[in-house]
């Protein structure tokens, strides 16, 4: 009768610790099992941010006559490629200019990039009279794979400066 007595107060009290325990977790905000993980069911956002809110998102459509700036990382990352769409012809006229070289600074890579002029093909930028509406881009060479994707940079075509450019 002792026997079964004691190995009650044992029962009894393992039952208490994992009662408590059980307790502790939610208060924490922990599940006391272990969550089973099923199959993915979100379906991936098409949200994209504001690249430019406030008066940067002002600024480039007012001065430049351009917006939807963008800098993608292409060919294997052997090509960085800016795009810009033109509100405004005339003042966006300076972008599209053959006598400006374009360059791409990567201040976390320390480089400069330019557009590559190519034998067969010519300069890897469009230098058309500049149509609203359309979208205009250039390429420049990222020989060694130096500009990775996420960097911040910065494009520069004679005084237009576009800071703070994420290579998507």
């Amino acid at each position: 009768m002792k026997m079964q007595l004691g190995m009650i107060s044992k029962k009894v009290l393992l039952a208490g610790f994992f009662a408590s325990s059980m307790l502790a977790a939610t208060l924490s905000g922990q599940s006391a099992a272990p969550a089973v993980k099923g199959p993915a069911t979100a379906t991936p956002s098409h949200y994209r941010p504001d690249r430019f809110a406030g008066r940067a998102g002002r600024y480039y459509p007012l001065v430049w006559g351009v917006d939807s700036l963008s800098v993608k990382w292409t060919e294997s990352g052997e090509i960085i490629r800016f795009a810009y769409r033109v509100l405004d012809a005339d003042k966006a006229e300076l972008l599209n200019d053959k006598k400006l070289e374009p360059s791409l600074i990567d201040p976390q890579a320390g480089v400069k990039l330019v557009v590559p002029a190519l034998e067969q093909v010519g300069i890897l930028r469009q230098s058309a009279t500049p149509e609203a509406g359309k979208i205009y881009w250039m390429a420049f060479s990222n020989k060694g794979r130096r500009v990775k994707r996420g960097d911040h940079v910065i494009v520069e075509i004679g005084q237009f400066h576009a800071d703070g450019l994420v290579v998507d």
